[in-house]
């Protein structure tokens, strides 16, 4: 089963959304089936099969996460994040401000599914792979 530290060796070679696809692939042959991270302060949990989870530390100081979510902006700033134009504190920041509570990327769909604080579905995107 993998490990965190092998999930944050993974990471370190991500400097921006524009390296998220290839982070999949690095995430697929250590065995990852999707993970949950959450906006507030950073923390990831990972997915394997059997059930098996490990879940990292906090990344940052708490972010506060809106109660109403503008689905319009976080687009806006979805798009410039996948075009390498923010670093990830960034997005997450924007994120928060959106209402976008945590995101949950599903390897076996290839899907990345936004929600908001009361856990509801804002946005699904297919992961490039």
């Amino acid at each position: 089963m993998f490990t965190i530290d092998q999930i944050k060796e993974a990471h370190a070679k991500v400097k921006s959304g524009a390296d998220f696809p290839n982070y999949i692939q690095d995430l697929i042959i250590l065995g990852v089936k999707g993970y949950d991270t959450f906006v507030n302060d950073g923390h990831v949990e990972y997915y394997g099969v059997n059930n098996y989870m490990v879940t990292s530390d906090e990344k940052y100081n708490p972010i506060s996460v809106a109660v109403t979510v503008n689905k319009e902006l976080f687009i806006e700033f979805l798009v410039k994040h996948q075009q390498g134009e923010t670093d990830y504190l960034t997005f997450c920041n924007h994120a928060g401000q959106c209402g976008i509570a945590k995101w949950r990327v599903d390897i076996i769909e290839m899907t990345c599914t936004y929600f908001d604080i009361a856990g509801n579905e804002i946005l699904i995107e297919k992961i490039p792979g």
